[in-house]
């Protein structure tokens, strides 16, 4: 067995408009214990709505700009550098407060099973108005995750 090498320009590119999710490891190369993706967050991006996770956990390193995470009603700033650890079962958030730059984080997924999500939600048929809530909440109780609020 050899090591993977992932160059900047490697990695599979989902592109959800102001979002964007580069997929550098879908766990393929890891026994599914770990995936990774990088995130680019546009100016006053916002992220996911708050949610819980039953089945994995998530870390959120700060690459560059800045990045507000919102669990519950608590919200943190983080900079390049920060670090934001989400366990199963802790509602969380993230977007992007800046109007003039945009925000870059590196997420780990531990097992690696919600790279899947990312791709089947590429393959969602979107609307003029977006992604329909049902279909959304429908594919989000497909990898064990939950709105925070419970809608």
């Amino acid at each position: 067995m050899d090591i993977e090498l992932v160059t900047a320009a490697d990695g599979e590119l989902i592109d959800n408009g102001p979002l964007q999710i580069r997929i550098i490891e879908d766990g393929s190369n890891t026994g599914h214990r770990l995936g990774i993706t990088e995130v680019r967050l546009g100016p006053a991006a916002a992220g996911p709505p708050q949610h819980l996770h039953r089945s994995h956990e998530e870390t959120f390193y700060v690459v560059s700009g800045r990045v507000r995470f919102t669990s519950g009603q608590r919200h943190a700033d983080l900079t390049a550098g920060g670090l934001v650890t989400a366990p199963i079962g802790v509602p969380h958030t993230f977007a992007n407060p800046d109007t003039e730059r945009g925000a870059v984080l590196l997420v780990t997924y531990t097992p690696d099973r919600y790279i899947g999500y990312f791709r089947d939600m590429a393959r969602l048929d979107c609307g003029v108005d977006g992604l329909h809530e049902s279909a959304y909440l429908e594919l989000m109780s497909r990898y064990d995750t939950e709105p925070f609020p419970p809608r």
